[in-house]
């Protein structure tokens, strides 16, 4: 799934009169409004202190397409005024191989493969099983040496990780 981008213009109320940054939550529920009813959910919004923002969100369903990006761009432009100075704007999907940062993005990836680097460990790759606020469960496939056995024996593990636990977990993209 290729990283889907657009680029548009934002403007005030975002940065008032007074010079302020402009504010994220104000333009968290304008995108939260634009994806109500919609497959889409917000991955991340950042907002740099030249005010340059990057909106990233991903679709529980389908591939978000370039349309999409376009869509939220006017919607956001629609409810900014652009007339006293414009801001950039990038919308887009979360892209490929990206850490997961919202539970949602753990849920559209139940029965995947995905890859776990805990904060006290190596790198390790298996099936997301379930996930909640807390933390989520992987199945993994291990070498375990059992007794009375010369060489370890592969065998399926389920281990629960604590989100903060965790340095990053994204989905494993195959290419074929």
């Amino acid at each position: 799934r290729p990283l889907l981008l657009w680029w548009g213009a934002l403007g005030p109320p975002f940065l008032p009169a007074n010079g302020q940054r402009m504010q994220k939550e104000g333009l968290v529920k304008v995108v939260e409004e634009w994806m109500e009813g919609t497959p889409f959910f917000l991955v991340d919004v950042q907002i740099s202190t030249d005010n340059d923002v990057i909106i990233a969100f991903e679709s529980s369903t389908d591939d978000v397409e370039i349309d999409d990006c376009v869509s939220l761009t006017r919607f956001i432009e629609e409810h900014f005024d652009r007339t006293v100075e414009d801001y950039a704007l990038e919308v887009g999907s979360a892209g490929l191989g990206q850490p997961f940062k919202v539970l949602k993005q753990f849920e559209k990836h139940l029965g995947q493969e995905i890859e776990v680097l805990p904060k006290t460990g190596k790198k390790e790759t298996g099936i997301l099983q379930a996930a909640d606020e807390q933390g989520f469960t992987v199945e993994l496939i291990r070498k375990v040496k059992t007794e009375g056995s010369k060489r370890p024996v592969l065998t399926k593990e389920n281990v629960t990780y604590a989100h903060t636990d965790v340095k990053h977990v994204a989905a494993v993209v195959h290419f074929s």
